[in-house]
């Protein structure tokens, strides 16, 4: 029975048995196929976004790493200028500036200690105000490398407590308290800059 209704099938131009399998076959293929493609593109996209986020990270880092040390360098400078930037008293500030001078680069020696103790001496109220001013100076000067900031600061305070005699006595401690043999190389352009900071002339 099932043969002759397969044969007549057949004979009528429907489609067999075996084609109809083949048709579900190949559609099956075509949709195999689809679904591996659809599977190839989402890949490509997940991995293109990982890469983009990756990337996106590392640059985000990077900022960060950059803003770091920026900060850092920041809080340093600040740090290197506390010592000069916290000083409010003038004897002081003339002590702390003029031991900066005279030994940039180098640790203040015990003879220059002496030295410039000697000529504040002469301005101090007491000597305990002397013992203080010489000790914060040695400390403050060994603690901040760069000379010309330490003039800018303490010269800020100076210019306006200072009446112009003083100005010029100050400048005679710096040159007095180093001989001419110890002087460095940027002595002279230290002491020019700190005239010019206290508002005085600068001789040519």
């Amino acid at each position: 029975m099932e043969n002759r209704i397969g044969t007549t099938l057949a004979s009528n131009g429907v489609l067999s048995y075996a084609g109809i399998f083949d048709m579900l076959e190949f559609s099956g293929m075509h949709i195999v196929l689809a679904i591996l493609g659809l599977l190839g593109v989402g890949a490509i996209w997940w991995y293109r976004l990982k890469f983009m986020k990756e990337a996106a990270g590392e640059v985000a880092d990077a900022v960060g790493r950059v803003q770091g040390n920026l900060r850092r360098n920041k809080l340093r400078k600040k740090a290197a200028l506390a010592p000069v930037t916290a000083i409010d008293d003038p004897v002081t500030a003339a002590a702390t500036v003029v031991m900066a001078i005279a030994a940039e680069d180098v640790v203040v020696s015990d003879a220059l200690e002496k030295r410039v103790r000697n000529k504040i001496s002469a301005i101090a109220a007491s000597e305990k105000a002397l013992d203080e001013a010489i000790a914060y100076a040695k400390w403050a000067s060994n603690q901040v490398a760069d000379v010309p900031t330490v003039i800018d600061k303490t010269a800020l305070l100076l210019k306006s407590r200072l009446d112009e005699g003083e100005k010029e006595q100050l400048l005679a401690m710096v040159l007095s308290v180093t001989p001419p043999d110890e002087r460095h190389a940027l002595f002279r352009r230290r002491v020019e800059q700190l005239q010019r900071k206290l508002g005085l002339e600068v001789m040519g």
